[in-house]
């Protein structure tokens, strides 16, 4: 949930809360007033009999009008304690009980008691109540629709400045010199906000560009020595003079250069894939280059007498051929490496997968660490970084690389 709905939703319950508790408050103070006001007349009306009493010394006639009643009853020498309550009470013109609020109480006339009952309508006092809380809750809503529209539109513009910064980190490439388009606001956190992202952005680019110099430096620098030192080995190599345990010598030597060389160059094609570099596409049959790859292995499956069985269904991807010889060039190779010998290559290609798989080592292999650089098994003469690469291509594309071991078969899947 963004952070404007969490806010508006914060916002909305705080305030309808409040004003639910509010306008429950207001009815019942409202409602009190309004029978303490029933109240007050019911005592003037109590203190006019008791005045008549005490003038004409003679109880007043009841009476019973369309909405106050009075009547006098008798009582065996005891009192009543004067008590205001809620009533119906009939009125004549009208079909049904009426609400009506009364009091009654004790009045002495000639040394007897004598009880007393008036009561009065409440009804016009009812209907002032509910008109007063009709606009209340009128109010209530109106308060709450102007709320909703002014989270909705007022802040949504308010927060334009925020989504604009996020869209621009959202499609920032470090390896673009693409600059950051001001923003215009006058929240003070949005402006220090786009200042410190237009500061972060300069400093990692200018980091990048340090680092990829140094890359790109290192790598040439590396590759002088390197060509130096297995071109002066292969003169060495030529020598006829050369005693048997010196040709060995040299040899490792020359296989280790050769090793060092790989691995420069895979650390160098590593630092262009994870960083965009290598941008070129081109429409590819992914069947044809499995093929066409194949044929180049042939030589070697062959001197190992390793069996390739294929299932090949035609797939179009629009991708960069340079990293997809690359990914077929590193599972093959795996899958021959780890092979053993007079074992099986079976390769499944689909519309949503390629899967290659191979005999060899009875041992699965670790999934949570197989992907990751320099993760080799014994055995392994090579760098330790054609499964990372295989793996970062993918990541590039967007597809999922697996790996799972049954019936003896270590299982590669590529999940477009």
């Amino acid at each position: 949930m963004k952070l404007a709905s969490h806010y508006n939703k914060v916002t909305i319950v705080v305030t309808l809360s409040v004003l639910i508790v509010g306008a429950i408050i207001y009815y019942l103070a409202i409602n009190h007033i309004a029978k303490t006001l029933l109240d007050d007349h019911l005592s003037e009306e109590v203190s006019e009999v008791v005045g008549y009493v005490n003038l004409n010394k003679q109880l007043p006639k009841q009476v019973d009008f369309d909405e106050d009643q009075t009547k006098f009853s008798k009582l065996n020498n005891r009192r009543v304690p004067t008590r205001f309550y809620d009533t119906t009470y009939s009125n004549p013109k009208l079909v049904g009980e009426r609400a009506g609020r009364a009091v009654e109480g004790t009045i002495t006339f000639n040394g007897e008691f004598y009880k007393f009952n008036i009561t009065i309508s409440k009804e016009s006092t009812q209907y002032l109540v509910q008109i007063i809380a009709t606009i209340t809750l009128l109010l209530v809503i109106g308060l709450f629709i102007v709320l909703f529209l002014a989270n909705r539109y007022i802040l949504g513009d308010l927060w334009k400045p925020f989504y604009k910064i996020l869209g621009q980190l959202k499609v920032f490439n470090i390896s673009e010199a693409v600059p950051f388009d001001p923003i215009k606001s006058k929240v003070d956190e949005f402006k220090e906000l786009n200042e410190a992202v237009h500061l972060m952005a300069n400093r990692v680019k200018g980091d990048y560009q340090n680092l990829k110099h140094f890359t790109e430096n290192a790598s040439h620098e590396m590759l002088t020595p390197l060509s130096v030192i297995t071109s002066k080995l292969d003169t060495f190599i030529q020598d006829d003079t050369l005693r048997q345990e010196q040709f060995e010598q040299i040899q490792d030597i020359y296989s280790a250069a050769g090793k060092l060389s790989r691995l420069n160059q895979s650390l160098l094609l590593l630092v262009k894939i994870e960083n965009d570099l290598i941008t070129d596409t081109d429409e590819l049959h992914l069947q044809e280059l499995l093929l066409e790859k194949q044929r180049q292995f042939q030589e070697l499956l062959s001197s190992r007498e390793i069996t390739v069985k294929t299932v090949l269904t035609p797939k179009e991807l629009t991708v960069s051929k340079y990293l997809i010889d690359i990914l077929l060039n590193n599972l093959f190779s795996n899958a021959i490496r780890h092979n053993g010998n007079k074992g099986i290559i079976n390769i499944e290609l689909t519309n949503a997968r390629l899967v290659f798989q191979n005999s060899g080592n009875g041992n699965p292999l670790d999934p949570q660490t197989i992907f990751n650089r320099f993760q080799k098994g014994n055995n392994s003469d090579g760098a330790g970084l054609g499964l990372t690469i295989v793996k970062n291509i993918c990541s590039v594309y967007g597809w999922t690389l697996e790996y799972k071991y049954s019936d003896s078969l270590h299982t590669f899947t590529i999940v477009f």
